[in-house]
């Protein structure tokens, strides 16, 4: 069952709203495989008409449940009701407001994936869902500024966490994660206070940026709870001070095999970041560098691999290739090549835009 489109959504008036709940009326409460509700535009009340939409599409056993709603400067307020499903197995919500109520999934129990995309969870202190194996927050969701939302999914395997804002939230521990996505960007998560540095190391401990982190004893926000993935893609703004401060406490990443990290992980200069993470991934096969560039695709495209003769016991001793990403050879990624050279990796291939030069 589909309300809307993808493509143009349907300018939503009150006797559309009579009209689909009479349509819903009449079909009683028969099995939904899929229910898709996507509405542009809608009129101040109708928010009623939709939960009861909502509701009726739970009761008829939905499995898998998308809720796109666009409004100028709005977003739409689910009930704040637990959501309880014994058959849901998909849920995608776009320009949603969430309660905590609502991300309770403890009663979803077949509930694997979740995806939540420019919603807003101000006032959301823990997501959870035991049954979870699939999560995406993306697209701007904006979390609570003066506390850190927790999420609770121990058996997730996919993570994708990009473009948020407000306060990273805690990850709890994750046994089975696998792949995940991570990408910190948020203005709210800075140490503005005169005793934070760069690192995050603070004295004041009631600076939420750089403390805030409740029942962990070793307030890492972020890093444990990937320490199990076999490929992570860690990205941040280099302000941002929430990776640095968890390499404090930095795990090891005994399953990971693909690495992807961005700038943040190659200052300052001593790139104490990124040797960090190497010295804490034993098995790690590739390291990806996507530096000052937007995204995987860039200009310049070097790829070197450590020298098994000389291999430096710095890194993994699995590692067979290294690559470099970047718009321009400038000063600050020739630190980054004399850096790998330290650790013996060399034989790079540089590709320019097409082109393709050797150089041992």
């Amino acid at each position: 069952m589909r309300i809307g489109s993808y493509e143009e959504f349907a300018k939503c008036g009150k006797k559309f709203m009579e009209f689909v709940g009479s349509l819903l009326q009449a079909r009683g409460d028969s099995l939904l495989e899929t229910c898709e509700l996507l509405l542009y535009d809608y009129e101040d009340g109708s928010e009623l008409y939709m939960n009861r939409w909502i509701c009726h599409a739970v009761m008829c056993k939905v499995q898998v449940l998308r809720l796109a709603f666009s409004r100028p400067l709005h977003w739409f307020e689910l009930e704040s009701l637990p959501l309880i499903s014994w058959h849901l197995t998909t849920l995608v919500l776009f320009m949603v407001e969430l309660s905590d109520s609502f991300v309770d999934f403890c009663s979803c129990l077949a509930l694997e994936h979740l995806e939540i995309d420019h919603c807003l969870l101000p006032s959301v202190n823990r997501i959870s869902s035991q049954s979870l194996k699939s999560l995406s927050i993306i697209g701007c969701c904006s979390f609570g500024s003066t506390f850190r939302t927790q999420l609770h999914s121990p058996n997730l395997i996919l993570l994708r966490m990009e473009s948020i804002m407000g306060r990273v939230p805690i990850l709890e521990r994750m046994l089975s994660l696998v792949e995940a996505v991570v990408q910190i960007n948020s203005t709210n998560d800075t140490c503005e206070c005169e005793d934070g540095d760069y690192f995050g190391n603070c004295s004041f401990e009631e600076c939420d940026g750089c403390y805030g982190v409740a029942d962990d004893t070793d307030n890492c926000v972020l890093l444990q709870s990937l320490s199990q993935a076999k490929k992570l893609v860690l990205l941040a703004n280099i302000e941002m001070i929430i990776f640095r401060r968890d390499l404090k406490w930095c795990p090891i990443f005994s399953n990971l095999k693909n690495l992807v990290l961005n700038e943040y992980w190659c200052v300052p200069g001593d790139l104490s970041a990124l040797a960090c993470i190497l010295q804490h991934s034993p098995v790690l096969e590739k390291l990806t560098l996507q530096l000052f560039c937007k995204g995987p695709k860039s200009k310049v495209h070097i790829k070197g691999s450590p020298d098994p003769a000389k291999r430096s016991t710095a890194i993994s001793e699995h590692l067979k290739i290294v690559e470099v990403k970047c718009e321009v050879l400038d000063e600050k990624i020739q630190n980054v090549l004399e850096f790998l050279s330290k650790l013996n990796i060399y034989s790079y291939k540089f590709h320019f835009e097409g082109s393709v030069e050797g150089l041992e």
